[in-house]
């Protein structure tokens, strides 16, 4: 091999996908390429063109465009570029222009499909690139198209100085403060703690209108131990707390520390139609049926975003946004039918809605955890009207009743938080298979409404006691890898030989479901607080349980299989049908077809990592 070939040899190696190639593949490989220069301003490879290479950018930089003219990503030395229309074997759905001088290494495209072929590793990598490249399009044109409350976070919004004082600060001198930041709210910050928040509503009605003198501490003014977000919440999260607590000032926190302050009015000038009017209508109901009249937008609501191409983890938290907004609304509904409730209790959601995933077609999943004050002669007709009340409820607004009777109707899932502990620990320390198939959506609860404190002991518990109980975790891991991706010899898919869904496989069950039982066994054997199955990948990975790779496979993957699931409800749901989760394959396109089968696999490879972790063939 001459000097120059050993040299791009050397810079293959040095770079992604080439570094993992065998040694032979990569010295064949650099035969095969040919090196041309590009002068500042000259087109790669145009909009709507077919790509005939792969572009390795071996110096210079090069602008990647949408169809809009809209900046996607500056390519730097050592990229790849035109990967998506070689893949999808389709016209270039970006422009590819350099920014500057560029030196550029052409791979043949039948040559990056025999490496495809060849070496996994080799399409791995630039599937991943690809879908990485779709959600940044997809990102920008959110911006660009007003959906930027649906994404933005919090972190994205609060910027500068944080507008806080102490307590004993005047209130002179906190309208000073106000006035020079021209902020209407004022964060209350005594040695690094949030103690309370004073608003120009508080300055008007509590000090002005009442005659007090403006010498006085603001602290006597002050809305003290305000609820808070957290900096890395979505906004429109935010934009519903407010709304459920009728206010329009809300701290802003980090690990528990304050870092702004963030108003409704802040977040409503990102985006003015959306989702979250229908939570705004859902919050003003004044009688069941009139909520259930608002609580059945919701299936719009997911067809709009499913046509704006929202990412599926997105519109999983939409959803459930808007169902913890209609529980929220039937118990104070409830409790303006029966009362105030004799001891304090917290309303828990369980399954998908706990995690955040609910869907169009989601059942409720639910329980009450009652305060130990609770007695059954005394409070149990109460709390049994109660639940029956809402899950009635529920139902009638479109959350079909479980089918395993997993509700807090049921007096069994209807217990004081003593109850709820020992039946904890029942799981975890004396496991058995059989219980353990129907309990396993309880270590996701999340607390929706009510006394919420009862509901965050029983996730500490859970925390605390799983990690390191070998049986208990071994029990869940049987069941994580029991539920096979539905992909057979020839990568042919499985599907019901008989019955309603003849001839369609589930995607939830045998797709998604993996997935999440998967994410739930690592997050508890580590004790990772997270319940959302993209948030508890993320953890896992950090916390060393998943490396790169896998973290990002199932998570690629998770995305890929729930996107395919939504366009197939949103389509029956325009067709006027209920959406279900059983699909053709004959009715998915060739890309959805190939996709999901590499989603499968990625499910199966994890399946087989974590039986072998926790010894699931020992089980007995």
């Amino acid at each position: 091999m001459d000097v120059e070939l050993t040299e791009v040899r050397d810079f293959l190696a040095s770079h992604e996908p080439f570094s993992a190639l065998p040694r032979e593949a990569l010295r064949t490989l650099v035969t095969r390429l040919t090196v041309r220069y590009y002068r500042r301003g000259s087109v790669l490879c145009a909009l709507g063109e077919q790509a005939q290479h792969l572009f390795i950018l071996r110096s210079g930089a090069v602008d990647l465009h949408d169809n809009r003219g809209i900046l996607i990503e500056r390519c730097e030395e050592g990229q790849s570029l035109a990967i998506t229309s070689l893949i999808d074997r389709a016209p270039a759905t970006y422009s590819f222009t350099a920014h500057e001088d560029c030196l550029v290494l052409l791979l043949p495209a039948e040559v990056f499909h025999e490496l495809c072929d060849s070496q996994p590793v080799f399409q791995q990598y630039y599937l991943r690139r690809r879908n990485k490249v779709k959600a940044g399009v997809e990102s920008m044109h959110a911006t660009h198209q007003g959906g930027a409350i649906l994404r933005t976070r919090l972190r994205e919004i609060i910027s500068g100085d944080m507008v806080a004082t102490e307590s004993d600060t005047s209130v002179s001198e906190a309208v000073r403060i106000m006035a020079e930041a021209t902020s209407s709210g004022l964060l209350l910050v005594d040695d690094g703690e949030l103690v309370g928040i004073f608003t120009d509503h508080d300055l008007r009605v509590h000090v002005v209108a009442s005659g007090h003198s403006l010498s006085l501490p603001v602290r006597i003014f002050m809305t003290d131990s305000p609820a808070s977000v957290d900096v890395d919440a979505m906004a429109f999260e935010a934009l519903l707390e407010m709304v459920s607590r009728n206010i329009d000032h809300m701290p802003v926190t980090e690990r528990g520390r304050p870092v702004g302050l963030i108003t409704s009015r802040d977040l409503m000038r990102l985006e003015h139609t959306n989702p979250i009017y229908l939570a705004g209508d859902i919050a003003k109901q004044k009688d069941l049926n009139s909520l259930i009249d608002v609580a059945r937008r919701r299936g719009r609501v997911v067809q709009q975003l499913v046509a704006q191409d929202a990412s599926a983890d997105d519109i999983g938290r939409i959803v459930t946004a808007i169902g913890d907004q209609v529980t929220r609304r039937l118990i104070q509904l409830a409790e303006s039918e029966l009362g105030s409730p004799p001891v304090p209790y917290c309303w828990v959601a369980l399954g998908s809605q706990g995690r955040f995933e609910q869907g169009p077609s989601s059942d409720q999943d639910n329980a009450l955890v009652l305060d130990d004050a609770y007695d059954e002669s005394e409070h149990g007709e109460y709390f049994l009207r109660f639940s029956e009340f809402v899950v009635a409820g529920l139902a009638r607004c479109g959350y079909a009743l479980c089918p395993g009777d997993v509700m807090a109707s049921n007096h069994k899932w209807r217990q004081p938080l003593a109850v709820w502990r020992q039946q904890f620990r029942s799981w975890i320390f004396a496991p058995s298979s059989e219980a353990l198939l129907g309990a396993q959506i309880f270590f996701d609860l999340r607390p929706v409404h009510g006394a919420e404190h009862l509901g965050r002991a029983l996730q500490e518990q859970i925390a605390t006691d799983a990690p390191g109980n070998a049986r208990f975790l071994t029990h869940l891991a049987s069941h994580a890898v029991a539920r096979q991706p539905p992909l057979g010899f020839f990568r042919k898919f499985v599907v019901a030989k008989e019955g309603d869904h003849e001839k369609t496989f589930d995607i939830k069950t045998t797709g998604i479901g993996p997935i999440v039982e998967l994410a739930r066994v690592l997050s508890l054997a580590r004790g990772l607080r997270q319940v959302n199955t993209m948030e508890r990948l993320r953890a896992a990975h950090d916390a060393g349980l998943l490396n790169d790779e896998a973290a990002e496979d199932l998570a690629d993957s998770l995305e890929f299989i729930s996107y395919v699931r939504l366009h197939h409800q949103a389509a029956q749901l325009a067709a006027g049908q209920e959406p279900d989760n059983h699909l053709l394959p004959e009715q998915l396109n060739p890309f959805d077809r190939r996709h999901l089968r590499d989603a499968f696999q990625v499910i199966r490879k994890q399946q087989s990592a974590l039986a072998y972790l926790h010894k699931t063939h020992l089980l007995s």
